[in-house]
């Protein structure tokens, strides 16, 4: 709305202003054909009634010697005499308001004036705010006989009417600022009470999340299509609740069967060495062999063994399902996390701890549990690379501190980015895949992040996150 004010008024201003040059150069023309009328009228009565003179072209520089210089003075009119074939007879340019020089008619003219239909030229020139009108006309004898060629020219300074439009174009453009600053308040508080209703809805639609409760909108005062979006979004919002209900239960009853595939599968690992064990000895158990006890034993610790492992699978699902207990207590990190590098043996592992000093209030047992897992991860993914390394580096920012665990191995391809964290996820030949999920929930239980970078085969980078209270 306030473009089309504004173009508008650009609009009528121009129109204006053409239209003003208009009426002024048809004012000047008409003003300059009366004074032309009068002064062409007057010549003819000099010719007709009060001449002595023969009226012929060899005369009319006698008969209009001194009476030219009255009709121009009269008329405000320069005049000029020519004979037919353009040659200057008489002028009155010395009595003449201004001074124009007079020369020959050019053949041009002479031609125009001849083969125009009425044999009349009419000129407009403006120079510097002055207007020029210029006419050309054959004089006739009382026989209507061409006997020499007028010219009349009429200036007209053009100043106090240009100046008469600067004032009324100042004038204008003041009711245009005018107007332009009402239609910009107009169209302000306007589009607010308009918008207002828009705008609490779109402040909803910001503010509605997938997984926490939605509120309605309500507006007491609306359009009746502002009503029909609001009534639209709270319909949604009612779908949005029964569509989260069911994706909740859906992916609870998935990750259930998800869980129960994995313990199975984990399970039955253990289960098919011992049933074979099992087979085993009793198809070769003979009580009177002398190693009886000797082969009693060794399939005593197959089975032991195949049941820790069963154990240790059904401790590790456990801890995952279980969430991580908020113990905090002050430690100093610096020493701890090298306490948790000293249990392994690997020469190529470097900690670089920005800080010599470190203190956050966390749980320590946590702590060393999310670095031995990174590192172990780390240690595994350069096992088959030349010139191994892996660097363990703690660093301050305000209030939080960082752990980043870098490797230079064979790096996390783009199509398993995604799973890194996932459940039963891994990469590795043995393992559930609970490791990373595991120190993920402790990080994020503490308020903390972890994320990571990675480039195949150049090595990947870990970064944990954690507050410091």
């Amino acid at each position: 709305m306030i473009v089309l004010v504004l173009l508008a008024s650009i609009l009528i201003l121009v129109v204006t202003v053409y239209q003003y040059d208009e009426q002024t150069k048809d004012y000047n023309i008409q003003r300059f054909e009366r004074k032309e009328a009068t002064a062409k009228e007057t010549i003819e009565l000099e010719l007709k009634n009060k001449t002595t003179y023969p009226v012929n072209t060899e005369n009319l520089a006698k008969i209009f010697k001194e009476r030219i210089y009255e009709i121009s003075s009269i008329n405000k009119l320069n005049i000029v005499l020519y004979d037919l074939e353009g040659k200057l007879l008489k002028s009155s340019k010395a009595n003449a308001f201004e001074k124009i020089e007079n020369k020959p008619l050019e053949e041009v003219l002479l031609k125009e004036l001849a083969e125009n239909s009425n044999h009349k030229i009419l000129k407009s020139v403006e120079d510097n705010k002055t207007g020029f009108q210029t006419s050309y006309s054959y004089i006739h004898d009382p026989k209507y006989k061409r006997i020499g060629i007028l010219e009349l020219q009429f200036t007209q300074d053009n100043s106090e009417i240009d100046q008469e439009l600067e004032e009324f174009i100042s004038r204008l453009g003041l009711v245009y600022i005018l107007m332009f600053i009402i239609a910009i308040s107009l169209a302000y508080f306007l589009s607010s009470y308009i918008t207002m209703s828009i705008k609490t809805i779109s402040d909803k639609m910001e503010q509605t999340r997938l997984h926490k409760r939605n509120e309605k909108i309500i507006l007491n005062k609306a359009s009746s299509e502002i009503m029909v979006l609001v009534e639209a979004y709270n319909n949604m919002i009612d779908e949005l609740e029964e569509s989260v209900a069911k994706l909740a239960q859906t992916e609870r009853e998935q990750a259930w069967r998800e869980m129960a595939k994995q313990i199975a599968h984990e399970i039955k690992n253990p289960l098919t060495p011992m049933r074979l064990t099992v087979q085993n000895f009793e198809r070769k158990f003979d009580p009177s062999d002398d190693k009886i006890k000797e082969k009693l034993a060794e399939y005593s610790q197959t089975l032991i063994q195949q049941i820790d492992v069963m154990s240790s699978i059904a401790s590790a699902f456990s801890d995952f399902a279980k969430m991580p207990t908020q113990k905090r207590e002050q430690i100093e990190i610096i020493s701890v996390i090298k306490f948790a590098l000293d249990i392994f043996a690997e020469t190529y592992i470097k900690y670089l701890p920005l800080e010599e000093e470190l203190c956050v209030n966390l749980d320590k047992t946590q702590l060393i549990r999310i670095v031995t897992n990174l590192v172990k991860n780390a240690i595994q993914a350069t096992n088959k690379e030349e010139n191994p390394l892996v660097e363990v580096k703690v660093v301050s920012e305000g209030d939080k501190v960082k752990i980043i665990v870098s490797d230079n191995g064979k790096g996390i391809p783009d199509n398993l980015v995604d799973l890194i964290f996932e459940p039963k996820f891994t990469t590795k030949t043995s393992g559930m895949g609970l490791g990373l999920p595991m120190i993920k929930n402790i990080i994020e239980a503490y308020g903390g992040n972890i994320s990571f970078t990675s480039k195949v085969g150049v090595g990947t980078v870990f970064t944990v996150v954690l507050p410091k209270h």
